[in-house]
């Protein structure tokens, strides 16, 4: 199992400097990716081609980028653009359909037919990402496009994919799925067995699942648990999510973070290569400057 860097954390202080130093720490440091959310007003995909030089080696991949409020033929564009720049770097363009309450209430969107959605989605976006080329009537979206590609070299398409029917259309399209909030229970038994069904049925490779998690080496479990609690505490009321936490039998999102100490968080983490991770993206979380760098140091050991 690849460990990663989430640095969707990061963003609260929309300093791209501050991003590029935490990418140059991460690939110093000899994590195998860096996964960046797309919120707020910093564009992932832009940061990449910045901080690139910065963090030589290492995976970019957007964790995730929502699908409502870009057409499939500008974020090919984009990614193929960002590509182009990164030259033989690897890149994964993560997508996800976001909520119900985001896209309805913040952006006055429709989230009507959500997979049918990304099924239209996805069959205007990969064409132009492989060749150019979309030739496609859809229900939610149309495209009849052909044009020069940047780069010959397509980025990698992975969604955030957490129900029955998301996984089957992600498994038979995709290269995998890219999971937040989501346990090892729930990945042995839900994530994994439809996803690679999926994708077996569609003769494509094994799937990759990344999955990421707030993580912290600490001597206060409990209370760094509530703490986690509390600050992810809308990963227990969005739906999808608190699915997610139901099928895991847990009540709380800090219950699904891997925290604890350092025989105990590297214990959680092989529970998760067990149940069938193949990249663990770890958020690193705490209360302190040693918490902090405890996590780091033994997500380090663990490469």
């Amino acid at each position: 199992m690849r460990i990663a860097i989430n640095a969707s954390a990061e963003l609260m202080h929309a300093d791209v400097g501050r991003l590029k130093e935490h990418a140059a720490a991460a690939a110093e440091d000899g994590f195998s990716g860096w996964w960046l959310a797309q919120t707020g007003l910093i564009d992932a995909l832009t940061v990449f081609p910045a901080v690139a030089d910065a963090a030589p080696g290492i995976e970019f991949g957007t964790a995730v980028i929502p699908t409502f409020p870009r057409h499939p033929t500008m974020l090919a564009g984009q990614a193929l653009t960002t590509q182009a720049v990164l030259g033989d770097r690897s890149l994964v363009l993560g997508i996800g359909l976001s909520h119900k309450p985001v896209i309805e209430e913040y952006l006055g969107m429709s989230f009507d037919k959500p997979i049918r959605h990304l099924i239209d989605y996805l069959e205007v976006l990969m064409p132009i990402l492989a060749d150019g080329h979309a030739d496609y009537d859809g229900e939610a979206f149309t495209a009849h496009i052909e044009s020069a590609r940047p780069t010959d070299r397509a980025p990698s398409v992975m969604v955030a994919a957490l129900g029955e029917q998301a996984l089957r259309v992600t498994g038979r399209r995709t290269d995998g799925t890219i999971l937040w909030m989501v346990g090892p229970r729930t990945i042995e038994n839900h994530i994994r067995p439809r996803l690679t069904e999926a994708a077996a049925e569609a003769d494509r490779s094994e799937p990759r699942i990344v999955c990421s998690l707030p993580v912290c080496v600490t001597d206060e479990a409990e209370a760094v648990r509530d703490a986690a609690s509390q600050i992810f505490s809308i990963y227990g009321e969005l739906p999808s999510y608190r699915a997610m936490l139901d099928r895991e039998g847990v009540e709380h999102p800090g219950e699904v973070a891997v925290i604890g100490s350092e025989a105990e968080v590297t214990a959680q983490i092989a529970d998760l290569e067990q149940a069938g991770t193949t990249d663990f993206a770890a958020l690193e979380f705490g209360r302190s400057a040693d918490e902090f760098a405890r996590t780091r140091a033994l997500l380090k050991s663990l490469l």
